[in-house]
């Protein structure tokens, strides 16, 4: 590979603003409810697509009920998946404000990230392994123009 094509991958990408505000959470009332009802569910479901499937959901959600219950404050491991998902979509903040909205508006800070995924395409609920096979789906079964018959011949 040659130096200027290294110099193009590893340049910083300028970052862009979050799709939605932070204080949006009734823009999706679904997502909203279910956050503030079962938070560890939305940070399961955060957590699995931007770790591309590994480790699951039901294991992520498990961890932060864990850390919920036991420290008593899981903003210190949710807020370390809003860092993952700045860097790997290039949005706006730093790990300061990533660490102050997770302390202080946990709620708000996971249905930001949890609208932000959805608007990226992904369907929360299916998981990483099933938007693959989703977008996998739509590519092989991307439009074929038909085959056109000549005419009659005589």
């Amino acid at each position: 590979m040659s130096s200027s094509n290294f110099h193009k991958q590893d340049a910083p990408r300028t970052p862009e603003p979050w799709k939605s505000g932070l204080l949006d959470c009734f823009s999706d009332p679904k997502s909203c409810c279910l956050t503030y009802w079962c938070p560890c569910i939305t940070f399961g479901r955060i957590a699995e697509i931007v770790d591309k499937g590994s480790p699951s959901c039901a294991a992520s959600g498990a961890m932060y009920t864990f850390i919920a219950i036991v420290i008593g404050i899981p903003c210190w491991y949710s807020c370390s998946y809003r860092m993952k998902m700045r860097e790997q979509y290039a949005l706006d903040g730093n790990r300061c404000s990533d660490f102050l909205i997770h302390c202080f508006c946990e709620n708000c800070a996971l249905c930001q990230e949890y609208r932000e995924l959805q608007s990226r395409g992904f369907n929360m609920a299916i998981g990483w392994d099933g938007n693959m096979d989703a977008r996998n789906r739509e590519v092989a079964m991307a439009p074929v123009p038909p085959m056109v018959e000549e005419g009659m011949k005589r």
